[in-house]
């Protein structure tokens, strides 16, 4: 087992006590060989345990590990990624959210690192020259986390050895980091139709949501796996982005949400819908200390009963899928690349600052899942590697577009490319919707559409009834009928995603393709 070379807390070296500890003032860090080391093997998983008299931000775990010159390296993102996965040249200071890993073009060999799912703490990593560098943030909020007498088990590490090329190392990485999670039922495959990406939550009602059902119905065209129709943001009074409580539709465009879900059903479909649980309408008396007044803390019982009270009424209703939405940015006040090393502003913290902010996102997490019972859950905005294991379907990556087909390159096939591996092992993949609207280009749309179909990820498609013609109908219905059974027999991946962040070439069961993704001008670094 690689024993880390040294260990640091806000700076200061740790000093090694005997064994596998290192201790400072108030503070000891055990490396365990995990408990399930001996069915993996002994020398490529350990804990990471803490305890801390004295609070604590962050601790940096460091291993002399050199990296070969020439290597190129790959990181995940805290949650969605924002077509900014990719294989890079050595960046010391290049932080990698949860894995990473080390491609020698000379030997062929991959390796790296990472850490289970489900951590207690929010782990990256840094890989420079002469070493690779474990940062743990445990941190709750925008402080030091107190955790009185108890040992927190921050993360397990695991090591990963070469599986014969890039893909495949990934391949069983993802893997390993998941293998503590309990075995996943076999899914059906997830297929819908949603309309954010041409209602932008505006202009619709339970007519639109009923047309929208009709239409995916029509081109599923009597496939025995019945697809979703989502109500996406903009049903609750308010309109879009305006919080809970979420206990009505807006008067006059959704009287029944009970009769919507109803009405779905009997033409074909199962009916999904849209929330942001952490947001409220009005400041109340629940908020995040430090935070804007309408963010609600999900470290208090009573928001995790106002959440577990909101399931039930969507269960109530009718509704057979849930999409929770804008939680990491509600909890943190910061998107993916904002949130970078540091995460959120430093000065605030959670009403319980005994617990880590992943333990509390975890927890939180938890809650949802208990209470949505048999409801299939999308995570969006929500974060990779804390999800894993709590909900069925996983948004991936940052908003396609129905107005601009730029955005829909750059976000939705990079995140289709590196996050493809985490399928079906962390989560259903979700590359965000499939647009079919007048402002964007059909050619280029139906690619990605294909692509989606045949990589067995989710498909949702936001289909504008303007942009409706023989062609789309022709190619929607034949993609939704592939994903509906399941996409291509024998997979998809990328094969020159070593130099490309949107990659062109695919391997399919039935040989290789090339997809164009550019307009003719190329990728125009002004758009998305």
């Amino acid at each position: 087992m690689f024993r880390p070379t040294a260990i640091f807390v806000e700076g200061e070296t740790l000093r090694p006590s005997g064994g596998d500890r290192w201790v400072g003032p108030g503070i000891q860090v055990t490396w365990r060989p995990s408990q399930d080391a001996a069915d993996v093997s002994a020398d490529v998983s350990a804990d990471v345990e803490v305890a801390a008299s004295t609070r604590v931000s962050r601790i940096a775990v460091r291993w002399a590990l050199p990296t070969p010159p020439g290597s190129l390296i790959l990181g995940d993102a805290w949650e969605r990624s924002y077509g900014d996965l990719q294989w890079r040249h050595l960046q010391p200071d290049r932080f990698l959210p949860w894995y990473w890993l080390s491609h020698d073009p000379v030997t062929g060999r991959t390796t790296g690192m990472g850490v289970d799912v489900q951590p207690a703490a929010f782990c990256s990593w840094t890989v420079d020259a002469d070493g690779v560098t474990l940062w743990l943030d445990v941190r709750n909020g925008g402080g030091p986390v107190q955790l009185g007498d108890r040992a927190l088990t921050a993360a397990t590490i695991r090591f990963f050895t070469d599986a014969g090329d890039p893909w495949a190392t990934l391949e069983a990485a993802v893997a390993l980091m998941s293998s503590r999670l309990p075995a996943r039922p076999e899914p059906a495959p997830a297929v819908g139709a949603n309309n954010w990406y041409y209602a932008y939550g505006v202009d619709f009602d339970e007519k639109a949501v009923l047309k929208d059902a009709t239409t995916i119905v029509e081109l599923a065209d009597g496939h025995p796996v019945k697809p979703f129709s989502v109500v996406d943001d903009g049903w609750n009074p308010g309109g879009p982005a305006s919080g809970g409580p979420w206990d009505s539709g807006t008067p006059g465009l959704f009287d029944d949400m009970a009769g919507t879900a109803a009405a779905v059903k009997e033409i074909g479909a199962r009916p999904g819908l849209w929330f942001r649980p952490l947001l409220a309408r009005t400041a109340g008396p629940w908020g995040i200390p430090g935070r804007p007044e309408r963010t609600l803390d999900p470290s208090r019982p009573e928001v995790l009963d106002v959440v577990r009270a909101d399931l039930q009424r969507f269960r109530d209703w009718g509704f057979e899928l849930v999409k929770h939405d804008f939680s990491t940015y509600d909890v943190f006040g910061r998107f993916g690349p904002a949130m970078g090393a540091r995460l959120t502003d430093d000065g605030w913290q959670l009403a319980d600052p005994t617990r880590t902010t992943a333990e509390v996102i975890l927890d939180f997490y938890r809650v949802i899942r208990d209470a949505a019972g048999e409801l299939v859950l999308i995570g969006c905005n929500t974060v990779n590697h804390l999800a894993a294991g709590l909900v069925d379907i996983q948004r991936t990556g940052d908003d396609t577009s129905g107005r601009d087909w730029e955005r829909t390159r750059r976000m939705g096939v990079n995140t289709l490319a590196f996050r493809l591996p985490q399928h079906g092992r962390f989560f259903t993949v979700d590359a965000d919707c499939v647009p079919c609207t007048p402002q964007t280009p059909w050619s280029l749309n139906r690619r990605f559409l294909d692509l989606v179909a045949r990589s067995g990820t989710a498909l949702f498609v936001s289909i504008d009834p303007m942009a409706r013609t023989d062609e789309t109908d022709q190619d929607l219905s034949a993609a939704i009928r592939i994903a509906l059974d399941g996409g291509d027999p024998g997979g998809v991946k990328p094969l020159d995603w070593l130099h490309n962040t949107t990659p062109n070439d695919w391997a399919l069961s039935g040989g290789t393709t090339k997809y164009g993704w550019s307009e003719p001008w190329g990728a125009d670094p002004a758009a998305g």
